[in-house]
Formats: structure tokens, C-alpha cells, sequence
């Protein structure tokens, strides 16, 4: 290792641990663009989301995007969430993979609800023997995400990948876009088949929601009234920071525990503090037969609803099929997510 990447990696380690520094001060109760939080990859959420130090597809651009080195030419995925309420979410991604410069990475996240009608006090009447406010119109929130990403190996045990996404709601009435970052790496120990990862993920500037209310302010000193527009309070991004380590117990490598050539065992482990909640924690095991078929679950701890999950997965020659069940305890409907992914090496 030269002195040049050696400097790059201390800054990198620096970044991260200055990251986690500020989390641990600066957490708040409240953060906007929660809809950011929401995975939809089938195959991590099987596992828990312990997910930082195991992705390898192109889908690692919402975990990891330093993990985007493991794409060895293009990879494509695309996702899908029935989440509560009637709100649907829709995930893709792709990763192309250039020989001496590193691997690209594209993101898009789209989350969708049926049209909601307007209700107002002065509308306020009784139809039909029932007390409503309708006033005929409608809305239709809505949220998207979109991203580039960028990784490349720095030595042959060190990846460091970066992305740049913009993200935009609409809440029918008010809508803001901010633009943010992720930055992660990836590290090969050489002990087994020990992995360990670090990401932050959503950082960027404070989200504000305009409103338009232009409030009239009386200037003493010259006797003159001016208007000043009203912009409303703003709030943080939900800024997260997960470290991550996962190890195969059973696989064909040599390294690994215990060598099988049919079988697998994948144990994965993530520590998550996020900036509106207490220090969470994910586990995951993903068992495989033969690189075919491939049994998943995974844990949450520290959760508000959530607790535990399972899935499956099916890979035949470039293809990959997905589906993961994730409970949300006995006041919330449990959560069904599907993934399809399309490789070539």
C-alpha cells in the first residue's frame, strides 16, 4: 500500500468516525423525508437489513454504494413494496462495471398513494347523514428518489463508493426537493470470510416546506411597512450511520469455517444510529443450496414495530427472483416486498 492511498483511507476512517461523532449529538425527534428509510430490496429486508458488508448487486446503492465493486460487468434490479395505507413503492437500480476505473451506479426510488380528497372546515356538511367536509377536489402525494453512484477499489481489501441523489415530496399542499449524499466502504479482512462495513447515508442540508404566506413587518426606523415571506421550520434529513460486518459460516470457499461445495451459511450483522431514533441493531442469515435456492431471516432490535422477518430467493443463470415477509406486530399489517435482478458477468 502506498503512501497516497494509505492518506486516503485514514481520511475516509476520519470522515466516518467524525460522522458518527456528530450522530451521537445531534440526534432530534423529528427528521423529514421519511420515506427514505423504507427499503424495498427483497433479498436485504429478508435478512433484517443487516445488509451494509453483504450487498453485491446494483441494489448496494441504498445500502452501500462501496459495495458496487462486487459487480463484475452490469447488473440490473427493480423492486416492489405494498406498503400500509394504499402506498406503493417502486425501486431500481443498475451497475456497469469499467475494467481500471471503477463501477457506476443509478438509483430511483418512486413511492406512489392513491388520490385523497380535500376536506376544509368551511366545507364542513352533512351528506347523507354523515358530518363531511369535502370540497370535490383531490391530491395525490407522492416521493421520488434518483442517484448516481460512483466505487472503486482502493487496494485489493479496501472499496470506497460514493453517491449523489436528489430527492423530492409532495404532500399535495407543499413540496420540496434536497439534494444529499451517501459515502461508504468496505473492507476485506483476510481472516475467513470476514467483511466489515461503515456507511452514512442521507447527509445533506435541512429540508424546508415554502409556505407561501407573505406576512406584512413594520419597520420603526423608517416609518414604512414591508412583507416578509413566511418559509415555515425546517428539519434534518434522517441521516443514518451503520457499521457492518457479516462472515460465511458455510460455503465453498476455503476460508470460510466450514467448507461445503453444495451449501452455504451467510451471518450478517449491522449496527444502525440513526439520527431521530436510539441505537438500533439487524442481524440476517441467508442459507443456500447449490447458488439456487436460498432461505433467508433476519431480526430487528430496538424497533418500534418491527421485529422479525424471512424470504426466499431463487437465482438461475443471470436471473434472480426475490420475496420477503417482514412482521410489524399487532396493531400493523405485515409488509410483502418482491425483487427481480438481471446479471451479467
Amino acid at each position: 500500500m502506498n503512501i497516497k492511498t494509505r492518506n486516503l483511507i485514514l481520511a475516509i476512517i476520519f470522515i466516518f468516525a467524525s460522522a458518527e461523532i456528530g450522530f451521537s449529538f445531534e440526534k432530534v425527534g423529528t427528521t423529514s423525508f421519511q420515506f427514505l428509510k423504507v427499503m424495498t430490496s427483497a433479498r436485504s429486508c429478508g435478512m433484517g437489513e443487516a445488509f451494509s458488508a453483504v450487498a453485491n448487486h446494483s441494489d448496494a446503492v441504498f445500502f452501500n454504494p462501496a459495495a458496487l465493486t462486487r459487480v463484475r460487468q452490469f447488473d440490473l434490479s427493480v423492486d416492489y413494496l405494498d406498503y400500509f395505507l394504499d402506498i406503493s413503492h417502486f425501486g431500481f437500480s443498475a451497475a456497469y462495471s469499467i475494467r481500471n476505473i471503477g463501477t457506476f451506479g443509478f438509483q430511483g426510488l418512486i413511492t406512489s398513494m392513491d388520490e385523497i380528497k380535500v376536506t376544509t372546515v368551511d366545507a364542513l356538511d352533512f351528506v347523507d347523514g354523515v358530518y363531511l367536509g369535502y370540497t370535490g377536489e383531490t391530491m395525490t402525494p407522492a416521493s421520488q428518489v434518483f442517484g448516481l453512484s460512483f466505487a472503486r477499489e482502493l487496494t485489493d481489501k479496501f472499496s470506497f463508493g460514493i453517491t449523489a441523489k436528489y430527492a423530492r415530496e409532495d404532500l399535495g399542499v407543499k413540496s420540496a426537493g434536497n439534494l444529499m449524499f451517501d459515502a461508504g466502504l468496505t473492507y476485506n479482512t483476510g481472516f475467513k470470510t470476514l467483511m466489515i462495513a461503515a456507511v452514512v447515508r442521507h447527509f445533506g442540508p435541512e429540508v424546508r416546506f415554502y409556505d407561501k404566506v407573505r406576512l406584512p413587518r413594520y419597520d420603526a426606523a423608517t416609518d414604512s411597512t414591508y412583507y416578509q415571506r413566511y418559509t415555515g421550520k425546517s428539519y434534518p434529513l434522517p441521516q443514518t450511520f451503520n457499521i457492518g460486518i457479516s462472515t460465511y459460516l458455510i460455503s465453498s470457499n476455503e476460508s470460510s469455517f466450514i467448507r461445503s461445495e453444495n451449501q452455504s451459511l451467510l451471518l450478517a450483522f449491522d449496527m444502525a444510529q440513526p439520527r431521530d431514533y436510539d441505537q438500533q441493531y439487524n442481524i440476517g442469515l441467508e442459507y443456500g443450496f447449490n447458488n439456487i435456492l436460498f432461505l433467508r431471516a433476519g431480526y430487528k432490535m430496538n424497533y418500534d414495530e418491527e421485529n422479525f422477518s424471512f424470504g426466499f430467493g431463487l437465482a438461475l443463470h443471470r436471473y434472480r427472483i426475490d420475496y420477503a415477509f417482514s412482521d410489524f406486530g399487532d396493531y400493523l399489517d405485515s409488509l410483502h416486498r418482491f425483487s427481480f435482478g438481471f446479471s451479467i458477468d
